[in-house]
C-alpha cells in the first residue's frame, strides 16, 4: 500500500468509538466517587448529629436527700488574745535594768525595768523635809493658841488675840496637809520609775535598749496573756439577724491541724459605717499552738432547717443562675436553682434545691459538665 493512499473510512470510526468508550468510563467512575464521597460525608454528618451516650461511675451521681441541715455563716478574722497590755513609761530619764525579751514570760507585777530615780528621790526628800517643817510650824501654832488661851482666861489678852492664834493653827495645819499630800505625789513619782508587768503572760514586743532615755507615755514593752483569745469576725446583717450569744461555730485557725471549737459572746449593737456589716466576737479557747494575730476561718452554727438538698459541690455556676445536672428519662437536664437555703450535714456543705424531687438523681462535681440532653447510662458494677 502506497504511504500516501488514505486510510480507510472504519478505521476512523472505531477510533472515534474508543475515544467516546473511554469517556464514558471516566464519567461513571468520577460519578462513583463523588457518590461514595457524598455518602461519607452524609454518614459522618449523621454520626456527628447523634449525641454520644456518657457512661457514669457511682462516684459520679448523687441523690437528692431529704435532710435536716445545720444552718451556718461562713466567718472568719483574726485570733487575738482577750488580754494585752502596753508597759508604758510613766515618768521620763534613762531606761535601766532590761533583761525582757520577745517570748520571756512574765507574772503579774514583776519588776520588768527601772528609770533612773536620782530626780524622783530628790524630790521625795524634799517633798518629805518640806512636810517636816510644816508640822514644826503646827507644833509651834498649837502651842501660842494654848498660851493664848490661858491669858485670855486670865485677862491679859482680847479675845481677838485668840482668834489671830487660832487661825494661825489652821493655817499651819493646812500647810502641813498639802505639804503631805506633795510628799505622796512625790513617792508617787518615784513609784513610777520601777515598770511592772500589769498582768501574767508572754513579752510580744520589747521597744527599747538598756540606757536609752525615754519620754512619758513612751512604750517599753508589750505584753500578751494566751490563756484567752477571742475573734472578731464581720457578717452581712441578713446573716446576723440569727445570730445569739452562746452559738457555737467550728474554726480553722492556720498552723493547728485540728478545727477549734468557739462560741458568740459578745455582738455589736452598731453596724459599721464603711462596710455595713456587724461585728461578731467570738471566745476562742486557748490550744496547744495558738498565737495572737493567726488568721481563722469556719462556720457560725446559728440553727437548722429541713430541705430536700444536694451537696454544695454539685451545684454549678459557670451560667447567669446556679444549676445542677439532674437526670431525667436516661439524659441529663439542667435544673436552675432559685433560693435556697445552705447548710451543713456532718461538716459537708449542702445546698437546697427548691422543686426537685427526694431520690433525684444529680450530678456530682466529679462527672463535670455534661451537655444538656446528652444521653446517660449508669455504669453495672
Amino acid at each position: 500500500m502506497s504511504p500516501n493512499r488514505p486510510r480507510p473510512t472504519w478505521i476512523k470510526w472505531l477510533l472515534l468509538a474508543l475515544l467516546v468508550l473511554g469517556i464514558a468510563i471516566g464519567l461513571v467512575r468520577a460519578l462513583d466517587k463523588r457518590k461514595a464521597q457524598a455518602t461519607a460525608a452524609r454518614a459522618a454528618a449523621e454520626s456527628m448529629q447523634k449525641a454520644p451516650v456518657y457512661t457514669l461511675g457511682a462516684g459520679d451521681v448523687v441523690r437528692a436527700e431529704a435532710l435536716e441541715l445545720q444552718q451556718a455563716v461562713a466567718i472568719s478574722g483574726s485570733v487575738e488574745a482577750l488580754q494585752t497590755a502596753a508597759v508604758k513609761a510613766r515618768v521620763a530619764g534613762e531606761i535601766q535594768g532590761l533583761h525582757k525579751r520577745e517570748g520571756d514570760p512574765v507574772a503579774a507585777g514583776e519588776v520588768l525595768a527601772r528609770i533612773d530615780s536620782t530626780e524622783a528621790q530628790a524630790r521625795v526628800r524634799q517633798a518629805a523635809q518640806q512636810a517636816e517643817s510644816a508640822l514644826a510650824q503646827v507644833s509651834i501654832a498649837q502651842r501660842t493658841l494654848d498660851n493664848n488661851q490661858a491669858l485670855v482666861r486670865q485677862g491679859f489678852i482680847s479675845a481677838t488675840a485668840l482668834e489671830t492664834s487660832s487661825n494661825n493653827l489652821a493655817a499651819a495645819q493646812a500647810n502641813h496637809r498639802a505639804a503631805l499630800a506633795a510628799l505622796d505625789i512625790a513617792q508617787k513619782g518615784l513609784a513610777d520609775t520601777t515598770l511592772r508587768a500589769p498582768l501574767s503572760g508572754h513579752i510580744s514586743a520589747r521597744l527599747v535598749q538598756n540606757g536609752e532615755r525615754v519620754g512619758v507615755d513612751t512604750r517599753v514593752f508589750d505584753v500578751v496573756d494566751l490563756s484567752a483569745f477571742e475573734m472578731e469576725a464581720a457578717i452581712a446583717p441578713a446573716d446576723a439577724v440569727a445570730v445569739r450569744v452562746g452559738q457555737p461555730a467550728t474554726l480553722r485557725v492556720e498552723g493547728l491541724a485540728e478545727p477549734v471549737q468557739a462560741s458568740v459572746s459578745r455582738i455589736n449593737p452598731s453596724v459599721q459605717a464603711g462596710s455595713r456589716s456587724v461585728l461578731v466576737y467570738l471566745r476562742v479557747p486557748a490550744a496547744a499552738g495558738m498565737r495572737q494575730g493567726l488568721f481563722a476561718q469556719g462556720q457560725l452554727m446559728t440553727g437548722t432547717a429541713r430541705a430536700t438538698a444536694v451537696p454544695a459541690s454539685a451545684v454549678r455556676n459557670d451560667k447567669p443562675q446556679p444549676y445542677v445536672q439532674v437526670v431525667r428519662d436516661g439524659t441529663v437536664a439542667h435544673l436552675t436553682i432559685n433560693g435556697g437555703a445552705s447548710g451543713l450535714r456532718n461538716g459537708e456543705p449542702m445546698r437546697e434545691v427548691p422543686g426537685l424531687a427526694e431520690g433525684t438523681q444529680v450530678l456530682s462535681a466529679q462527672a463535670g459538665m455534661i451537655r444538656e440532653g446528652t444521653a446517660v447510662r449508669l455504669a453495672t458494677n
